[in-house]
């Protein structure tokens, strides 16, 4: 009697006898010289493209020495684990508030890179409170998730929230505005160079007069960096005396009725002499221009915004505001969502592509991502709706014919 041999395929592994002289041949290029043993002169190929002596239906496959099969199989559970870990991979996202109506769209975009990068989604929003977002990413920890991304609602409130997320090497991205703290990843839009965009095209409409600043909200670094960059470009006029400040005022939350009340305030005490507003988002610009209707000067007082609501578009489209800084919120989102699988693989930070150095305002240096954000106006409103970022409709409803920009026409 030969040697008994061990063999295995579509079916349970069993023993067979062989005595036919050996053969090699390869299983899944990855063995050279596996001694086979032939049961029937020609070969046929099995599952995972493995070469074997006997017809599959047998489910029998001889080896001469039981190693190989090991090898086979540690190959094959290899690449199963492979397959059901990236299933596995969880990333949670804590919104700050997800009621504001541009979060929606970030949010299609993160999902849709998740997806495609084989992760699964779960989020927890805020609602604009400090403890709920600690629970939040708290019981989004207890869930097992592989990565945060943190939309946060304020920058040091939830410090304790990313500190144990860091204590259990859970990589944490800081999505659109700064957690400073190191090993935090941060992406967002340059806010700098937003506000930059906000002055420069107010200042083209008005070089002097009373200038008004509706900043964002005090808890919310991007605020200051945005402010920072509007200065950047009114300093100078402001130093010489042809923009004199008869305003300047947070916002709380970012909320459009906190904007237009401090903006009423500031017309009140100046006797409605206004002449020019720098909001730093859409929302505030929204407020503002609410504040400034009820008082005959919407469409007179030129106001920057940011964000490309739809209906401050529709607002830019009117003449009501002056600029809406365009920061796409599908590329945001699907960044945020490519860096998150990139990160649950296990890419160190400083690897993450396109990643640069950031150096916060406590100088703290983070690894983050910067994306370009692009100034809409009257003249350029086609970019939005040939980009698919709002309709010809949305941007254009209620327009007078007679002062409609080119893109209503």
């Amino acid at each position: 009697m030969g040697r008994p041999t061990t063999g295995f395929c579509h079916g349970s592994p069993r023993v067979r006898d062989q005595q036919e002289p050996d053969s090699r041949s390869v299983i899944n290029g990855a063995i050279q010289t596996a001694d086979l043993r032939r049961s029937v002169h020609r070969k046929r190929s099995c599952r995972w493209g493995i070469h074997v002596d006997k017809i599959c239906a047998q489910g029998v496959i001889t080896v001469r020495r039981p190693i190989a099969v090991l090898v086979v199989l540690g190959m094959i559970l290899t690449m199963m684990a492979a397959a059901s870990s990236a299933q596995d991979v969880t990333v949670g996202v804590s919104w700050a508030n997800f009621q504001e109506e541009r979060w929606k769209i970030d949010e299609a975009a993160m999902k849709d890179a998740l997806t495609k990068g084989g992760a699964r989604y779960v989020s927890a929003d805020a609602q604009s409170s400090n403890e709920k977002q600690i629970s939040d990413v708290e019981g989004l920890i207890a869930r097992g998730v592989k990565v945060l991304i943190i939309l946060a609602w304020d920058k040091d409130a939830v410090l304790p929230a990313v500190n144990k997320a860091k204590a259990e090497k859970i990589p944490v991205i800081g999505y659109d505005r700064l957690i400073e703290t190191p090993g935090v990843f941060y992406i967002t839009f340059d806010n700098r160079e937003v506000g930059r965009m906000q002055a420069r095209e107010v200042f083209k409409v008005r070089p002097k007069g009373n200038y008004v600043f509706i900043k964002g909200s005090n808890t919310d670094p991007n605020a200051d960096f945005v402010h920072s960059g509007q200065l950047d470009i009114l300093d100078a006029a402001i130093k010489r005396g042809d923009i004199k400040v008869v305003g300047e005022q947070y916002t709380d939350g970012w909320r459009p009725e906190v904007a237009q009340k401090n903006m009423e305030q500031i017309l009140t005490r100046n006797n409605n002499n206004v002449d020019a507003v720098v909001a730093s988002n859409d929302g505030t610009a929204g407020g503002v221009i609410a504040a400034l209707a009820a008082v005959g000067l919407a469409g007179k007082v030129p106001v920057s915004g940011q964000d490309g609501d739809i209906v401050a578009l529709n607002h830019v489209a009117r003449g009501e505001q002056t600029v809406s800084v365009w920061k796409d919120a599908r590329a945001l989102g699907r960044g945020a969502g490519e860096v998150a699988v990139a990160l649950a693989k296990g890419t160190s930070l400083d690897k993450v592509r396109g990643a640069i150095k950031f150096k916060g305002p406590h100088g703290v240096t983070l690894d983050s991502i910067l994306l370009k954000p692009v100034p809409i106006t009257f003249n350029n409103l086609d970019l939005v709706i040939k980009a698919k970022w709002a309709t010809k409709a949305q941007v254009c409803q209620g327009v007078d014919p007679a002062k409609a920009p080119l893109a209503c026409k």
